[in-house]
């Protein structure tokens, strides 16, 4: 795959947006499901929608001509964005021009129009309705998906924290994902993950930038964990017209989307009471990625606000989140925690050990002030300069040091010996620090056993 394509999906912001980017041969493929087709013709800009419903019922090739005078003048501008919409998403099919035709002609996708009238018109194939199982004795109300869907949300990011202990259920696929986005580095040696830069600033992000951010991650991927691009993506659209609350039937789904239903039980989009269920019942966190497609979903605007920052390098929490907790273990010291309160500390250690993962001094800085307590909105900085100040200098302290790996050669017998083996590493390019008077010198590991064969040569003379 083109690496700026691929770096373009990636960058944007709802469903409407990634259908942009991809082939005419996926989107054919989407618009044979109807419900892809309604969730589209619904992102879509409204003079483009007119469009769509002047033509649906015509068998014959447009002139473009003919379209310019649905608009006046002064809308030009409007009539052009809604045709780059239209072929961009290949509803619209530019036509080329012939020897008799001047002008240009757009021809309907027969797989959008088929599956649009379907869904305007009625006919097709109805979803499997769950009222032929009986009452579900174990139905879900609203309160229970919502506590659901943040639990099993948070415990992907509790162990992104490197806190296993309540992220328990996380499968490899899921892991693979996280490691795939950049957000968890891999170390093959140990067999465990620790977090990057760009996790901890994903841990910034609202709930809802979250989950697409990852959802976007995993279609990308979805050759790899026996899904399909095409099935995911056709059932996100179809759980966009859920009824929140209400449950479905696992019937009507492919062995695919199945597959891909069980992922998403793991990150809360979807909860089904166990495998063998007959019946799923959607959360809002899946029903706002498909209403994502016209870019209508909701804001998470449920940031806690918890911490208070003190002059002393004294952290307050008042929260009882595990989830939060871990967070700030990331560059904290926990002194000590009660039911709703944490006492922590900003370390020298702390936070050296959070530089040497990757996470920078100003996306600390910028996670106390995003959770900062009311009390401290009124504070003027927000964040005491003085600790401020303190966590840039540990940062500025730690890229004065470079680490590199090398080997120390001592107990030369003699002046000339230790001259003649540094000379050799020296105009090898190996040598990375030598003391003449204790007759000490240390060269690179990559180095070192050209040095060492030289040196045997030289002992045996």
């Amino acid at each position: 795959m083109d690496n700026s394509v691929n770096k373009k999906r990636l960058q944007c912001k709802n469903l409407f947006e990634y259908l942009n980017t991809l082939p005419a041969a996926v989107l054919d493929k989407l618009y044979c499901h109807p419900a892809t087709c309604m969730a589209v013709f619904r992102g879509l800009p409204s003079i483009a929608k007119q469009y769509v419903m002047r033509t649906l019922f015509t068998d014959q090739p447009i002139p473009e001509p003919f379209v310019a005078t649905w608009v006046q003048k002064d809308s030009i501008q409007h009539h052009v964005g809604a045709l780059v919409k239209l072929k961009g998403l290949h509803i619209w099919r530019e036509m080329p021009k012939g020897t008799s035709v001047s002008s240009s002609r757009y021809e309907f996708n027969s797989n959008f129009k088929t599956n649009l009238k379907i869904v305007l018109c009625g006919g097709g194939k109805l979803q499997p309705d769950t009222s032929k199982y009986g009452e579900d004795k174990h139905s879900r109300d609203i309160p229970f998906l919502e506590k659901y869907a943040k639990e099993r949300w948070e415990s992907v990011l509790y162990y992104m924290t490197g806190s296993t202990t309540e992220g328990g259920g996380i499968s490899e696929v899921i892991i693979n994902v996280l490691i795939k986005a950049g957000l968890l580095r891999l170390h093959a040696e140990e067999r465990t993950t620790s977090i990057t830069s760009a996790g901890f600033q994903f841990l910034l992000m609202d709930t809802v930038t979250q989950v697409w951010y990852f959802m976007l991650q995993y279609l990308e991927t979805t050759d790899q964990h026996k899904t399909d691009l095409v099935e995911c993506l056709s059932f996100l659209f179809q759980i966009s017209f859920s009824t929140y609350g209400k449950d479905y039937s696992v019937e009507g789904l492919s062995e695919k989307q199945f597959n891909f239903m069980q992922h998403l039980r793991e990150v809360g989009l979807v909860f089904q009471r166990k495998r063998k269920s007959r019946r799923f019942y959607p959360t809002k966190l899946a029903i706002n990625m498909g209403a994502a497609v016209a870019g209508e979903s909701s804001v998470d605007v449920s940031q806690q606000r918890f911490v208070v920052v003190e002059t002393n390098y004294r952290v307050y929490a008042y929260t009882n989140s595990s989830l939060n907790l871990a967070l700030l273990s990331l560059f904290c010291d926990i002194l000590c925690r009660f039911p709703n309160f944490c006492v922590a500390v900003l370390s020298r250690e702390s936070v050296q050990q959070a530089l040497a993962s990757g996470i920078t001094a100003e996306q600390i800085l910028n996670f106390l002030r995003s959770r900062a307590h009311p009390i401290m909105l009124n504070r003027t900085p927000m964040i005491p300069s003085t600790i401020a100040d303190q966590v840039r200098l540990w940062e500025m302290e730690r890229e004065r040091l470079q680490f590199t790996e090398g080997v120390l050669y001592s107990e030369f017998l003699s002046q000339s010996d230790f001259e003649t083996l540094r000379k050799y590493a020296e105009d090898l390019g190996v040598l990375l620090w030598a003391n003449m008077n204790k007759r000490l010198m240390v060269v690179s590991k990559a180095g070192h056993d050209d040095v060492k064969r030289f040196w045997k040569r030289h002992k045996s003379k």
